[in-house]
């Protein structure tokens, strides 16, 4: 079972959904929660006067943070994090909170190695925008590197209402690897596993070779209460996006490799992708090598 939940917030209507989904897996499980607030530099800093940094004081960055300034920032976001909690911790569950200066993806990553943690769940407000996409969050690094699951909400998600989870995969041997964290999340949530691959033109495979996998699949790892779903699409996002739709599903779960630089480019994120356009919660399992 899970022993440790970190949810990072910005103090945002959408991490607010994350603690509370946190919450109730915590009653469920007795599983701790950390959360987790970092006054980024990059918003401590202006950049775009030239290649020149600034303070949002308007002085010249130096090594040296203006610990007046730091004072002010820190009684600020403890305040912030006071109310958040309150609001949303209506059970008075025993809750750790902390609040750091510096990169916010370092600090989750280092936050989930120190602490072991078993899921961070994090709000996201998805986006239809390209740009966003380019630039990418916060949440789509962690949902690329963490070395725990992540769970992304972007609305209210009661917890008791989770009973039917998509698990879409190519079911290669390599996604084997997920299949301790997809088991660890059915028992969680009490719920049914719908195993679907999604056939493209790009990525078509027969229906005798899916099947084959599927059952190795789930054979192999011992998979139960599940259903097996072949669904076509022009492309693998949209496919998981509408599969899931069309059996109203209530979360849905897949792996990522993880990749970064030029291979990222090149093959882009289909966890990315589902994270960001999918109107369900959408849990990510990072594929150990």
């Amino acid at each position: 079972m899970m022993k440790k939940l970190l949810v990072p917030t910005d103090f945002s209507r959408q991490s607010g959904y994350a603690l509370d989904l946190a919450i109730q897996i915590s009653e469920a499980s007795k599983a701790g929660i950390t959360v987790l607030h970092v006054l980024d530099y990059a918003g401590l800093y202006d950049f775009s006067a030239g290649t020149s940094a600034y303070t949002m004081m308007g002085s010249p960055a130096g090594m040296e943070f203006d610990e007046e300034l730091m004072h002010v920032l820190l009684k600020s976001a403890e305040d912030k994090m006071k109310k958040f909690i309150e609001k949303h911790n209506k059970k008075g569950l025993p809750l750790e909170h902390e609040i750091k200066i510096g990169n916010t993806y370092l600090y989750i990553n280092d936050k989930i190695k120190e602490d072991h943690t078993d899921l961070v769940l994090m709000g996201s407000k998805g986006t239809s925008d390209s740009k966003d996409m380019l630039i990418g969050s916060n949440t789509e690094k962690v949902v690329r590197h963490a070395k725990c699951p992540v769970l992304t909400v972007k609305q209210p998600t009661d917890f008791n209402s989770i009973h039917d989870i998509v698990f879409a995969s190519r079911f290669t041997p390599e996604e084997y690897t997920v299949c301790e964290d997809l088991k660890k999340l059915q028992k969680v949530f009490k719920a049914k596993l719908h195993l679907v691959r999604v056939n493209t033109p790009n990525n078509f495979e027969t229906t005798r070779k899916t099947l084959t996998l599927m059952h190795d699949f789930i054979d192999k790892n011992e998979i139960d209460n599940y259903t097996i779903n072949i669904y076509n699409d022009n492309v693998e996002e949209d496919g998981i996006i509408y599969f899931a739709q069309d059996i109203d599903a209530d979360l849905i779960a897949l792996a990522t490799h993880g990749r970064s630089g030029i291979m990222h480019l090149l093959s882009g994120s289909i966890a990315e992708d589902v994270v960001n356009h999918a109107k369900r919660p959408v849990w990510t399992f990072r594929i150990k090598h």
